[in-house]
């Protein structure tokens, strides 16, 4: 429920012109939170626009990179590998991460 507050938050503020104000009674009216953290949460998603945004796309795209290659790795996939290659490179575009992971799965099928 909050990735979903946070999507609608952050299309809210960023796209839509939502003010503070539209954007804390969002927040309150779909979570069990107070005011205090309500605002400090929308007042985040002000200063960072797309921050939620970007989340969700990347962590669809680690979840399709990881069924592709426990697709083509079958047997041989090992998810401390896969986490390794993720997360070894630091932070880098999804295209890059892309490549990184179809090398480490070749190299993993070369072995």
């Amino acid at each position: 429920m909050w990735r979903a507050i946070r999507l609608v938050l952050d299309t809210g503020l960023h796209s839509k012109g939502w003010t503070e104000e539209q954007a804390v009674a969002y927040f309150l009216a779909n979570s069990a939170i107070t005011e205090a953290q309500a605002r400090s949460e929308v007042q985040r998603y002000m200063v960072l626009p797309g921050q939620a945004t970007s989340y969700k796309i990347g962590m669809i795209k680690i979840q399709q990179l990881r069924a592709k290659a426990e697709t083509a790795l079958g047997d041989k996939f090992d998810i401390k590998g896969f986490h390794d290659t993720v997360l070894g490179g630091g932070a880098v575009p999804l295209s890059v991460l892309e490549r990184m992971v179809d090398q480490w799965v070749a190299k993993v099928n070369a072995d």
